[in-house]
Protein backbone atom coordinates (compact mmCIF):
# COMPACT_ATOMS: atom_id res chain seq x y z
CA UNK A 1 0.00 0.00 0.00
CA UNK A 2 0.99 3.46 -0.78
CA UNK A 3 -0.03 6.86 -0.37
CA UNK A 4 0.44 9.57 -2.68
CA UNK A 5 0.85 12.88 -2.70
CA UNK A 6 0.89 15.41 -5.83
CA UNK A 7 1.60 19.34 -6.23
CA UNK A 8 -1.03 20.95 -8.26
CA UNK A 9 1.91 23.85 -9.77
CA UNK A 10 5.25 24.77 -7.95
CA UNK A 11 5.29 27.06 -5.27
CA UNK A 12 2.57 25.21 -3.54
CA UNK A 13 2.65 22.36 -1.14
CA UNK A 14 2.15 18.29 -2.05
CA UNK A 15 -1.44 17.21 -0.86
CA UNK A 16 -2.11 13.73 -0.09
CA UNK A 17 -4.02 12.36 -3.06
CA UNK A 18 -4.99 9.07 -1.96
CA UNK A 19 -3.42 5.24 -1.71
CA UNK A 20 -2.95 2.55 -3.73
CA UNK A 21 -1.83 -0.69 -4.11
CA UNK A 22 1.64 -1.77 -6.24
CA UNK A 23 4.72 -3.86 -5.71
CA UNK A 24 7.41 -1.73 -6.34
CA UNK A 25 8.13 2.17 -5.84
CA UNK A 26 8.61 2.46 -10.06
CA UNK A 27 5.28 0.88 -10.11
CA UNK A 28 3.38 3.44 -7.31
CA UNK A 29 4.94 6.40 -9.29
CA UNK A 30 3.36 5.16 -12.49
CA UNK A 31 -0.26 4.45 -10.78
CA UNK A 32 -0.06 7.63 -9.14
CA UNK A 33 0.70 9.45 -12.23
CA UNK A 34 -1.98 7.41 -14.40
CA UNK A 35 -4.92 7.81 -11.60
CA UNK A 36 -4.22 10.72 -9.84
CA UNK A 37 -3.00 13.10 -12.50
CA UNK A 38 -4.46 12.22 -15.82
CA UNK A 39 -5.60 15.32 -16.28
CA UNK A 40 -2.51 16.83 -16.53
CA UNK A 41 -3.25 18.69 -13.17
CA UNK A 42 -0.22 17.64 -11.51
CA UNK A 43 3.48 18.88 -11.65
CA UNK A 44 5.40 16.60 -9.13
CA UNK A 45 3.95 13.59 -7.98
CA UNK A 46 5.33 11.75 -4.13
CA UNK A 47 4.95 8.05 -3.64
CA UNK A 48 5.33 6.63 0.21
CA UNK A 49 4.92 3.36 1.53
CA UNK A 50 2.27 3.62 3.98
CA UNK A 51 3.97 1.65 6.95
CA UNK A 52 6.51 4.58 6.65
CA UNK A 53 3.97 7.20 7.54
CA UNK A 54 3.19 8.09 11.27
CA UNK A 55 0.70 9.70 12.27
CA UNK A 56 -1.23 10.80 15.92
CA UNK A 57 -4.44 9.52 16.61
CA UNK A 58 -7.51 12.11 17.18
CA UNK A 59 -7.59 10.35 20.95
CA UNK A 60 -4.16 11.91 21.55
CA UNK A 61 -5.24 15.89 20.71
CA UNK A 62 -4.62 16.71 23.75
CA UNK A 63 -1.65 15.35 24.84
CA UNK A 64 -0.39 16.62 21.15
CA UNK A 65 -1.76 20.00 21.38
CA UNK A 66 -2.67 21.32 24.50
CA UNK A 67 0.99 22.46 25.57
CA UNK A 68 0.98 24.98 22.83
CA UNK A 69 -1.82 26.50 24.12
CA UNK A 70 -0.21 28.11 26.91
CA UNK A 71 2.33 29.75 24.63
CA UNK A 72 0.59 32.62 22.83
CA UNK A 73 3.30 34.16 21.98
CA UNK A 74 2.93 31.51 19.09
CA UNK A 75 -0.43 32.13 18.14
CA UNK A 76 -0.11 35.08 15.13
CA UNK A 77 -2.62 36.94 17.17
CA UNK A 78 -0.17 38.08 19.34
CA UNK A 79 2.22 40.08 17.16
CA UNK A 80 1.11 43.26 15.93
CA UNK A 81 1.65 44.21 12.26
CA UNK A 82 3.76 47.32 11.57
CA UNK A 83 1.87 50.04 9.20
CA UNK A 84 3.12 49.71 5.58
CA UNK A 85 3.60 46.17 6.07
CA UNK A 86 1.50 44.94 3.10
CA UNK A 87 1.66 40.87 3.36
CA UNK A 88 3.42 38.70 5.44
Amino acid sequence: MWEVFVRARRGVNHVHAGSLHAADAEMALRNARDLYTRRGEGVSVWVVRSDGVAASSPDEKDVLFDPGNDKPYRHPSFFEVPEGVGNL
